[in-house]
């Protein structure tokens, strides 16, 4: 197994994803290997002076850096020796079996969707984030930013995805698929809300529960929450303010330490041909570490294969 890491993507790049990188090394297996894609000189550098050896890892040097505020499209295109642009290469030859970066989100979703395509049948791929539960445990929202406006089809489909990310990688048996709105009844919500909830009373494809609140996010409903790019990006900006306010108020509490972002490692990618992973730009080398991990895990679970043949 060969899971790739774009070490230059990241507002702390490329320490602390070297600095994950190490991590990770020592959590991996010994048939389990290290990609690094970037300026091969600076990772050398940065794994001798944290006393590990540099051939412990492979390296794919790259001359290019594509920056957090760049155009997403034209900097794949423009800067094709970028270690975003190089690590799809990789991916869509079967070099490595997984990517993941800190870098432009943007750039992520093109250069996947441009390299190894999205799976046949997938209208759209989706972003996914963790929530954490009051009692413990976990769910799964989606989408939280790759498509802003929806089709009832595609929620739907993120129904599918969401359920198949749950049962595979958090082993959550037959998780309970619930659509984001603004009221439980069947009538209530906008025109997108309206439209979505019959067809997901309707499927077979996951196990549909209605309708859910903001303020059953946390609670035992469900296990994945449904909802259009727009809104699933407010949930989480707002979500991950949960953590920095009760630093900034010196709270210690369990269940609010579980919005630490740097757990969950990133978000997946979930639609396209490859495991591909995107970590929250200010990530910690223990971000980094645990992006990595989440890269493997996919890549053990066959997620991938399963979402293809949901899909056939």
């Amino acid at each position: 197994m060969k899971i790739g890491l774009d070490i230059m993507g990241g507002d702390f790049a490329p320490k602390a994803a070297v600095l994950g990188a190490i991590e990770a090394y020592k959590a991996l297996s010994a048939d389990q290997k290290l990609v690094l894609i970037g300026d091969k000189e600076i990772a050398a550098t940065i794994l001798q002076e944290n006393n590990m050896s540099p051939d412990h890892f492979e390296f794919v040097h790259t001359t290019e850096v594509i920056g957090m505020g760049e155009h997403p499209t034209k900097a794949i295109v423009q800067k094709p020796d970028s270690s975003i642009s190089v690590g799809f290469q990789l991916l869509k030859e079967g070099q490595i079996q997984a990517f993941s970066s800190a870098g432009n989100t943007g750039a992520m979703l093109v250069g996947a969707m441009f390299s190894v395509k999205t799976i046949p049948g997938v209208i759209r791929p989706a972003m996914t984030t963790i929530v954490p539960k009051l009692k413990g445990g976990l769910g799964i929202l989606l989408d939280v930013g790759a498509n802003a406006d929806c089709k009832p089809d595609v929620l739907v489909q993120f129904g599918v995805l969401g359920s198949l990310l749950a049962q595979s990688v958090y082993d959550i048996a037959n998780p309970r698929v619930a659509l984001m709105n603004i009221g439980e009844e069947e009538e209530k919500g906008n025109i997108l809300s309206q439209a979505t909830y019959p067809l997901m009373k309707e499927t077979s494809l996951f196990n549909f529960v209605g309708n859910v609140e903001g303020r059953d996010l946390f609670s035992e409903t469900a296990d994945v929450y449904v909802c259009d790019g727009f809104t699933g990006n407010v949930i989480l900006k707002l979500a991950e303010s949960f953590y920095v306010i009760t630093r900034k108020k010196q709270l210690k509490d369990e269940f609010f330490d579980r919005f630490n972002y740097e757990q969950y490692g990133g978000s997946p990618i979930l639609g396209v041909n490859a495991p591909v992973v995107v970590g929250h730009g200010i990530s910690s080398p223990e971000a980094i570490k645990n992006m990595i991990l989440l890269s493997k895990n996919m890549i053990e679970s066959k997620l991938v294969d399963k979402i293809k043949l949901a899909f056939q």
